[in-house]
């Protein structure tokens, strides 16, 4: 199965082509990339493929049965729908667009052509997300009724001034960035129940002075002294589901060092689960008088892996992924509520 790759940076480089390379069914048939030298370092790298500028060329050989989706949020919809119209299928990495309705456009085209269109919530394919989904659907947590999802960091915005603090680029800061990943894996672990309500606030505060952000390190940087920084750095939400209550809390950047608190909190009536992002989790109970918490210990395979290996079945089988457009549009309903409901100052009904 030949595919292509489409932006070739970090998350192209660090999980997508590796992942389709030790896939034995597939071909990296073009690397595509606005910046040439990018495209051509890929082939130079993995040595195969085409290095190619224009995604449009890559979508003109009937040869190419799939692409991955690697850029910038801004053009995530437009070559999707491109590409699922030609025919071909389609992994979009995360958020599946800037908006709401730029992710429903998509679900249209994808139901009108029946094209394979998953969303790049890798933690979908996350061994200790997909054990606390059995432990959850078995009953051992009892009844879930709330959720806190804490995602914060010290000093930690990415390449500010640039295309990641620029709205008409990503969409948004710190909640389309990281929160994504958050929402989802509660929705997924909850059976993706149905949204009431949101109420939600977003911050951009420390990101305004460019020049006199203080930062150890900076991800996606250095900073662009005169670029844009119009997205939130920080944000809080309540979400009120026909299953739990989700309470989040976010941020890149904020005065205070959290030491990296990027966990979720999973609340039952017979036991709780707190998840280390990335991580392991710790279950919290009681038995028999006593107080007890335990880690659970298991193997873990490589998530990115499983994400590629479950498009290449799902394309060639017809199967719907847990990670299919029509699952992410969930979350993407959820942030677009939030970012409404700051907007207004209110709550915001679905």
């Amino acid at each position: 199965m030949k595919v292509a790759i489409i932006g070739c940076g970090a998350i192209a480089t660090s999980a997508h082509i590796p992942s389709y390379q030790n896939n034995p069914l597939t071909e990296i048939k073009y690397f595509c990339d606005i910046i040439p030298e990018r495209a051509k370092e890929m082939v130079k790298r993995y040595g195969c493929g085409i290095a190619v500028t224009d995604y449009r060329e890559v979508l003109a050989d009937p040869e190419v049965t799939a692409i991955s989706i690697c850029t910038p949020n801004d053009v995530h919809a437009l070559i999707a729908i491109d590409a699922m119209r030609a025919g071909l299928h389609v992994l979009c990495e995360k958020p599946a667009a800037r908006t709401y309705l730029e992710a429903l456009e998509m679900q249209q085209v994808q139901h009108e052509t029946g094209m394979t269109l998953n969303i790049g919530v890798v933690n979908r394919f996350n061994d200790s997300v997909n054990l606390i989904k059995k432990y959850i659907d078995s009953g051992k947590l009892g009844e879930v009724y709330r959720v806190y999802a804490s995602f914060r960091a010290h000093r930690s915005i990415p390449g500010l001034g640039g295309a990641f603090t620029t709205k008409a680029i990503a969409g948004g800061g710190v909640l389309i960035d990281w929160g994504v990943h958050y929402l989802d894996i509660v929705m997924y672990c909850c059976g993706d129940p149905e949204v009431f309500s949101v109420s939600g606030e977003i911050f951009g505060k420390l990101g305004r002075d460019i020049k006199g952000y203080a930062y150890k390190d900076m991800w996606a940087g250095p900073p662009v002294p005169n670029g844009i920084f119009d997205v939130e750095d920080s944000v809080t939400a309540l979400i009120r589901t026909g299953g739990p209550t989700i309470t989040i809390n976010g941020a890149w950047a904020e005065n205070i060092n959290a030491g990296g608190e990027q966990y979720i909190d999973f609340i039952g009536d017979k036991a709780g689960i707190r998840l280390k992002y990335g991580s392991d989790f710790t279950v919290y109970t009681a038995e028999n008088g006593a107080l007890i918490e335990y880690k659970p210990q298991f193997s873990t395979s490589d998530m990115y892996q499983q994400e590629i290996n479950n498009f290449v079945e799902c394309i060639e089988t017809g199967a719907k992924s847990p990670s299919h457009i029509d699952t992410a549009i969930i979350t993407a309903q959820m942030m677009q509520a939030i970012y409404d409901s700051a907007m207004s100052h209110r709550e915001v009904y679905l």
